[in-house]
């Protein structure tokens, strides 16, 4: 099932982080076909204004992005949230895409479906084999429903409904908001004012010690556009960059890169999450595909365009 131009594609949650750049890549690519709906249009938690937009829009192909998303905070707090809204929205934009005939849906799972202390690098066949981390539990259940629901309807009906994982992501459109957002924007945001407020030191929740992944937003959506078109195997793919770096270096190179001279504290008293989380991208890199941006590289471009990022979270901005 390969998209063509003249293809009616419907791309669930355009407006946030990884929807939108998977529009931005679609367009680049000439498709001007797309179906897209904001929240207030469409609410993808109700199972028959989603019935009714697959009956009228009848789309050919769909990119499931929407999701309620967070960081660890967000995730520990609001967990019957997280649960219900994703499970929801996954449930009925998946089944409606089958009962309309949809030719091919891409789902966008997540990272932390994986058990809190898998071998690393992380393989997809990890998934199930150990307990999961308990800060995002709900989440991750969720995802994995969604992974699994995908699978379960390939296999019964055929239908060309793959997944994917991507590792933690970053880029325009990402969440600042100091509560409820993931470390590498945080981190920006908190260098940012500190920049602005001429601060004379920057807290960094945690350790230090955890190692993460990080994933510019446009290689997610070039590598989704890449396995629309080239893959159709029921097996949920990862989506990183096979590299990882500490909380702590990555602090160091977002001040490097800001311009801070000030010093880095360290707030053990927050939780740390997953000690590592490095995804195995082999089989991804075996179908022919590959990261383009190096992590300084799109920070930078982030940090340049931060008064625009973050206006939307920061009074002054």
């Amino acid at each position: 099932m390969i998209m063509q131009k003249h293809d009616k594609i419907f791309v669930a949650g355009h407006r946030g982080m990884v929807g939108s750049a998977i529009v931005r890549k679609l367009k680049k690519e000439g498709f001007e076909n797309l179906a897209l709906r904001t929240s207030a249009e469409l609410d993808l938690r109700s199972q028959q204004a989603v019935m009714n937009f697959f009956e009228s829009e009848k789309p050919d192909f769909v990119f499931l992005a929407a999701a309620k998303v967070g960081g660890i905070v967000a995730n520990n707090t609001y967990r019957a949230d997280f649960i219900y809204e994703n499970l929801a929205i996954q449930n009925n934009v998946i089944h409606q895409s089958y009962r309309a005939g949809v030719k091919k849906l891409l789902f966008l799972g997540s990272s932390c479906i994986y058990p809190k202390l898998a071998p690393q690098p992380i393989k997809e066949e990890y998934l199930l084999t150990g307990e999961l981390e308990q800060t995002n539990e709900p989440y991750a259940i969720a995802k994995i429903a969604g992974l699994k629901m995908c699978e379960s309807y390939h296999r019964q009906y055929g239908c060309q409904f793959i997944s994917v994982m991507p590792t933690n992501l970053y880029g325009p459109n990402d969440n600042y908001d100091l509560n409820n957002s993931h470390v590498l924007p945080a981190l920006i945001r908190k260098f940012y004012e500190a920049v602005e407020q001429n601060k004379s030191e920057v807290t960094i929740w945690g350790s230090g010690k955890p190692k993460r992944e990080f994933l510019h937003v446009d290689d997610l959506a070039d590598a989704c556009f890449f396995l629309m078109q080239n893959y159709n195997g029921e097996w949920a793919l990862n989506i990183g960059t096979g590299e990882d770096i500490s909380i702590a270096e990555l602090a160091e190179l977002i001040k490097g890169i800001s311009g801070f001279k000030g010093k880095l504290v360290f707030d053990s008293s927050k939780p740390d999450g997953t000690p590592r989380k490095l995804l195995d991208v082999s089989r991804i890199h075996s179908l022919g595909w590959k990261h383009r941006i190096n992590l300084e590289e799109g920070i930078r471009s982030i940090w340049n365009n931060a008064p625009v990022e973050m206006a939307r979270f920061v009074s002054h901005a």
